[in-house]
């Protein structure tokens, strides 16, 4: 068998897309360095050249799940990009829909091991663009809202989708109950949180 020959930045991102898949299929039990050196075609040391440890890969598929939710998100966004609270509607069930595509990342991604995304810089910044791209649409929906009012809005609206993404996931809830409920909350936040100038 011819293994693949992957230069250095190529790999990386191959280890990456390998965990993906295995983590999906499988769940994160089923990640090892080792696992993704035979799914990837190459030798036993090879991943140690872009991951210390277990640890390490997992942060960085993390961070990958968030960049992947941020990029669907951006698509979802710029259907109702001139309408901050139609585009806070949308965005809700967008991250529902994410989540039930993606269950075994989503836990992985907001897994206790990953609270704190400061122990990897690629963690945070990753972590920092969803959320910040919530807080923009609320700042501009409340513009004479306080960056604490902002903060607070915003934990409410990623509480609402994350709870019915995950009762959804537990099959609390249907798929389409959950997607249906996401834009009602979102829509009734919106109303009232305008409403209030």
């Amino acid at each position: 068998m011819t293994r693949p020959a992957y230069h250095h930045g190529e790999l990386r991102a191959a280890l990456i897309a390998a965990a993906l898949r295995v983590l999906e299929g499988e769940g994160p039990q089923a990640l090892s360095l080792r696992r993704l050196a035979r799914e990837t075609g190459v030798s036993a040391m090879a991943p140690y050249h872009h991951f210390a440890g277990r640890a390490e890969l997992l942060a960085a598929v993390a961070a990958e799940g968030f960049r992947r939710l941020q990029a669907e998100k951006t698509g979802v966004l710029a259907l109702a990009e001139h309408d901050p609270g139609a585009a806070l509607v949308a965005g809700s069930a967008g991250y529902v829909a994410f989540v039930l595509a993606n269950p075994n990342l989503y836990r992985l991604m907001k897994g206790a091991d990953f609270a704190d995304a400061s122990a990897s810089a690629e963690l945070s910044a990753a972590v920092a663009a969803p959320a910040e791209s919530l807080r923009g649409l609320i700042r501009r929906l409340c513009p004479a809202d306080a960056d604490a009012a902002i903060e607070a809005k915003g934990k409410v609206m990623w509480g609402l989708a994350h709870g019915l993404a995950l009762l959804a996931l537990d099959r609390q809830l249907v798929e389409a109950e959950a997607l249906a409920l996401a834009r009602q909350g979102a829509q009734a936040l919106v109303a009232a949180w305008a409403a209030r100038g």
